[in-house]
């Protein structure tokens, strides 16, 4: 197999790895391949800070001389890396120019366990001010959505969920501390997982957004979400996604975390959809609301606040935008009044064991409705801003706050032909690889495209250029 008999782009990140540890192509001419897709494709999406053209070729054709390729889980696989994790000799911006571009002098743990699986960056994908926002746009540009160029690719790990879903890279990191990954991954049609806490090494930032922020996957395909998962986690049972071994207990719930935010019924109705196909497996399937109350919706909010106001105090806030700037004032009274305390998450926790203890699966909506426009929002107020990413994205926080293993599938067309329909599984901790179980059933039963409309035009761009 050479990247002129098929497009390496229609094979999944695990049948790639096959490939290559079978010798039918070389990992230089698999990454030479996404690279190419990323010079035609990512002018129009702005997915990428920073594209390794030459260090990915040399690392792809190191890796081909290893003697242990053919064991390696992740052979030869291109990856992208979220903009505020380090690679090594590559800087972390973190979506704002106030953080120096100095190339890192080191990989961190997670991009480690990559290379060391045999996957090859191909670069750093673009993230707003601070990976503050559920939006990608920020003083470097913005990521635009492969399905819709006028809509947000999710945010923060926007770039990187654009980046899987426009076919520039098999898989892609994030990271998400308040939905980071589910977010995006929800509205660009892709799988993201979030894993629990201390499944995968986090060391996000200053900390890890108070505790609640994971490295986790985002993949096309279950299969794939889970493999690069058994990676990060150092886990290899966990590349092995099974049926689920008994009879699951589901709660189906569309109602919205927080007040007054309204689901668009056709998120509601593909929950709905989805759960029957989890009662037609055999599953008890019943409707089921979480203990939300609006003390935690401000909990969640204030822990945000204080979040990013920490992040904050690694620049010159006064040059931040004011969206940011006026966020990071509000996390710094809130924690100067005490409304910032670890024992609000344990409360949650508390709150949520009788339920979890009734149920193995939480089934919601992964957004409440369609992504918002792509650009604008760092001159749009700080107000505007919080509102308008609580409302179309409330569904994945409270998880981050509990700590919950979480995840957002595909499930289906919208009626404005936008794949964004994506609904989202919570279980309780350790409750991974019954998340991806349940996943995979789903995603057999209800396939979805692996990519957007812009990945099958520039193909044919790609597919008339010489070689």
């Amino acid at each position: 197999m050479t990247s002129g008999d098929l497009c390496l782009s229609d094979l999944t990140a695990s049948e790639l790895a096959h490939a290559v540890r079978a010798g039918r192509v070389t990992p230089a001419a698999v990454v030479e391949h996404f690279l190419q897709r990323i010079e035609v494709i990512d002018p129009r999406l702005g997915a990428f800070e920073v594209v390794r053209r030459e260090r990915a070729l040399a690392e792809a054709k190191a890796l081909s001389a290893r003697d242990d390729l053919d064991r390696l889980p992740l052979a030869g696989i291109p990856v992208a890396i979220k903009d505020n994790t380090d690679v090594a000799g590559e800087p972390s911006r973190w979506g704002t120019p106030l953080i120096p571009a100095e190339p890192r002098p080191a990989d961190d743990e997670v991009v480690r366990r990559l290379r060391a699986a045999g996957a090859i960056v191909l670069g750093k994908t673009r993230v707003p001010e601070l990976s503050a926002w559920g939006t990608a746009d920020g003083p470097f540009g913005a990521c635009r959505n492969p399905w819709d160029l006028s809509r947000t690719a999710g945010g923060s790990s926007g770039g990187s969920a654009a980046a899987v879903a426009a076919g520039m890279a098999p898989l892609a990191l994030g990271s998400d501390g308040l939905g980071s990954i589910r977010i995006p991954a929800a509205a660009c049609g892709v799988v993201g997982v979030k894993p629990g806490t201390g499944v995968v090494p986090a060391g996000i930032g200053v900390s890890s957004w108070l505790g609640m922020a994971e490295h986790g996957p985002i993949a096309t395909t279950v299969e794939d979400a889970a493999l690069m998962l058994s990676v990060l986690a150092d886990r290899p049972d966990l590349a092995t996604v099974a049926p689920p071994g008994r009879r699951l207990r589901v709660a189906v719930s569309t109602r919205a975390p927080m007040a007054g935010v309204w689901v668009d019924r056709e998120f509601a109705a593909a929950t709905e959809e989805v759960g029957q196909i989890l009662a037609r497996a055999g599953h008890d399937v019943v409707p089921a609301d979480p203990p939300y109350t609006l003390g935690v919706a401000l909990d969640v909010v204030a822990f945000w606040c204080a979040a990013v106001s920490e992040e904050a105090e690694r620049v010159d806030a006064s040059r931040l935008s004011a969206r940011t700037r006026r966020h990071a004032s509000a996390g710094r009274l809130l924690r100067r009044l005490g409304r910032v305390r670890q024992e609000a998450r344990d409360r949650w926790r508390a709150r949520l064991a009788p339920f979890f203890n009734a149920f193995d699966l939480l089934l919601t909506p992964g957004l409440a409705r369609l992504p918002i426009a792509a650009d604008g929002w760092g001159e749009r107020s700080w107000l505007a801003n919080v509102y308008s990413n609580a409302s179309y994205a409330p569904f994945p926080a409270a998880w981050n706050f509990a700590g919950y293993p979480a995840a957002t599938i595909p499930a289906g067309l919208h009626s404005r032909a936008l794949p964004l329909l994506s609904v989202q599984l919570v279980a309780p901790p350790g409750g991974e690889a019954l998340i991806l179980s349940a996943a995979r059933l789903i995603e057999e039963a209800r396939p979805w495209p692996r990519h957007a409309p812009i990945a099958m035009a520039q193909q044919k761009i790609l597919a008339t250029q010489p070689r």
